[in-house]
């Protein structure tokens, strides 16, 4: 019968040795995705392996319940939870852990409430990271009374404050946004908070355009809803998302943001499956509509000429969609450009 994954293996090295039969036990994962290994022993015979490996199985804290540490036991529980996670929440985790390296080399069971609080009150971190540490330590500390390590879950006391008020618009940073370059690949859906900072388009925009009205010859978007200029209006594709609407388009969907069977978003799932998970992962606090306030942020101060910046981001009517010129084009595209 095969062994369920993480159960470990044992095998014999090469040569004349006296105990040539090694146990090993997947330990984790390190950032990178690559395995970590323990090694549980090594014996004479092949049997008396894997009789090793099976009590290390049945219970691998019986020997040292009181000196494994925090990073030990996050290693252990990592494991199998890792299998049944998105790589994007396996790097959410180990952010998470990352921001308690003051623990990682404290046995787990001196860890009380007040450490675990010190880490939330020193970390410097916004509400939502606060909250994903918390949501760690109760992971775990669940995990380690599931095998004995404590008897007592001292996370359930910790306080992570209260959120941020955000009512505010402020557009994303500089920073913000090459972050959002650098996990493109990490993150389902990124790619489309990216075209609405770089087109100035809102969620309810996003999701209603249809691939039918991309032209990526003329590198232009017919889009826009909300107002009378606002609908229809002529939108470049700026270089930077280029290659993201390009991508889409290929696909063949009706729509150039659709759900896995094809169908277009409503605002409040796309918001909530993709957009607010993202800013949680990547510890940002922004409203959707913050991408086109960066936008247009980011357009005034590249000093692009305000006529086009209103035709794009639909504050003033024009003549659209059967009217538009190569001139009228050019005069847009040079605008978005300047981004």
């Amino acid at each position: 019968m095969r062994n369920p994954n993480g159960y470990g293996s044992v095998y014999k090295l090469s040569g004349k040795r006296r105990r040539p039969f090694v146990a090993k036990k997947t330990a984790g994962w390190d950032d990178n995705g690559k395995q970590l290994y323990q090694v549980v022993g090594y014996y004479e015979k092949r049997r008396d392996a894997l009789q090793a490996l099976a009590d290390f199985n049945e219970n691998p804290y019986s020997e040292d319940a009181k000196t494994i540490t925090f990073a030990e036991v996050y290693n252990q529980w990592s494991i199998r939870k890792f299998e049944q996670i998105s790589h994007g929440s396996i790097v959410t985790y180990n952010t998470a852990f990352n921001h308690c390296v003051e623990l990682h080399d404290i046995p787990f069971v001196s860890i009380k409430s007040k450490n675990m609080q010190d880490i939330l009150l020193s970390s410097g971190k916004l509400y939502p990271t606060r909250k994903k540490i918390r949501i760690l330590f109760n992971q775990l500390f669940k995990f380690a009374m599931e095998n004995d390590i404590v008897e007592k879950n001292y996370a359930v006391y910790l306080d992570i404050g209260k959120k941020e008020e955000t009512d505010k618009k402020k557009p994303f940073t500089k920073n913000e946004i090459q972050t959002l370059f650098d996990n493109v690949t990490m993150y389902p859906f990124i790619e489309t908070i990216l075209i609405m900072i770089y087109a100035g388009l809102r969620i309810g925009e996003l999701i209603t355009i249809k691939t039918d009205n991309v032209n990526l010859e003329e590198r232009v978007i017919v889009g826009g809803i909300k107002t009378d200029a606002g609908k229809d209006r002529i939108i470049p594709i700026s270089n930077h998302i280029f290659p993201f609407v390009e991508k889409r388009v290929l696909e063949g969907n009706e729509y150039l943001i659709t759900r896995k069977d094809g169908k277009p978003y409503q605002y409040s799932n796309y918001r909530r499956e993709h957009f607010d998970r993202v800013m949680e992962s990547l510890n940002m606090i922004h409203k959707p509509h913050e991408c086109r306030h960066t936008f247009i942020t980011m357009m005034k101060m590249a000093d692009a000429d305000i006529v086009a910046l209103q035709r794009i981001v639909g504050h003033k009517k024009y003549e659209t969609t059967l009217g538009y010129t190569h001139t009228d084009l050019d005069f847009l595209r040079d605008a978005i450009d300047l981004l």
